[in-house]
């Protein structure tokens, strides 16, 4: 049965099986598009390949129409952070990383993660980008546990694109504006989750809760400005940008990674 605690959704074992199915959509619709992403490839195909999986699967995709976003994923090329518009205009190049962001719905419940692809040979410091982001992500994840706090997973975001930020010898941007969020009947639901921030701080987590962890990371500024598209969101400097996200459920065991791969 669906209950709630304080705004927040908890969800039974059943519930929490049935957002693993949506996961595993978008789980493999990532992977197609990882599989297309290449040079001379244009950001509406990547689109198209997503959606045909999701619709494939008997799943909708939850980003078409939300709030009138126009496509079934969000691309987000280099100095774009989130929110990206696919477009045939825009085709993919040599050294290029892509953000993509991808959702959807199966049998009323959501999935939703995103992945930073590089695109042929792309410059080290945007692969440690990349690298440092996806690692920040793990580390939040591992804190997504029954009886931590919320910032629990903020501060250990924030820790580990610190710790790689040391390691590599560069100053990451750590963007604050945009975040993770509790998802499970919505795409976002309660609560907002900050990637920096002190530990031990907002609701304790509860078994049942579904929470997606999203860290963004900069070369350079963590500062943002919005397009005249009202969606794109890009680094004021015009650094790279890399995006990394999985749908997490908390069960008695631990975390569990609802939009991993099968294997």
């Amino acid at each position: 049965m669906l209950r709630r605690g304080k705004g927040i959704e908890l969800k039974s074992r059943g519930e929490i099986e049935a957002m693993r199915a949506a996961g595993l959509v978008v789980s493999r619709a990532l992977a197609a598009v990882a599989d297309r992403a290449a040079p001379g490839v244009s950001t509406a195909e990547i689109d198209q390949v997503a959606e045909q999986v999701i619709r494939d699967a008997g799943a909708v995709p939850s980003f078409k129409g939300y709030h009138g976003f126009p496509a079934s994923v969000c691309a987000s090329l280099n100095e774009k952070v989130v929110h990206g518009i696919p477009s045939g205009r825009e085709t993919l190049s040599e050294g290029d990383l892509l953000s993509v962001d991808c959702g959807a719905i199966l049998d009323g419940w959501h999935g939703d993660s995103a992945v930073t692809l590089a695109i042929g040979a792309v410059p080290p410091k945007a692969l440690a980008l990349s690298a440092a982001t996806e690692a920040a992500m793990w580390a939040g994840i591992e804190q997504v546990r029954a009886g931590n706090r919320l910032t629990d997973i903020s501060h250990a975001v924030e820790s580990a694109a610190r710790a790689a930020a040391a390691a590599d010898g560069t100053e990451y941007g750590i963007i604050a504006e945009y975040g993770g969020h509790g998802i499970g009947t919505r795409m976002h639901m309660e609560p907002f989750l900050p990637n920096l921030g002190k530990p031990g701080r907002g609701p304790k987590l509860k078994v049942g809760m579904a929470i997606a962890v999203e860290p963004m990371l900069t070369l350079g500024s963590a500062e943002t400005e919005e397009l005249a598209d009202q969606w794109t969101v890009v680094t004021e400097d015009g650094s790279a940008a890399a995006h990394w996200e999985h749908t997490v459920a908390i069960t008695e065991d631990g975390p569990w990674v609802l939009t991993a791969p099968e294997d």
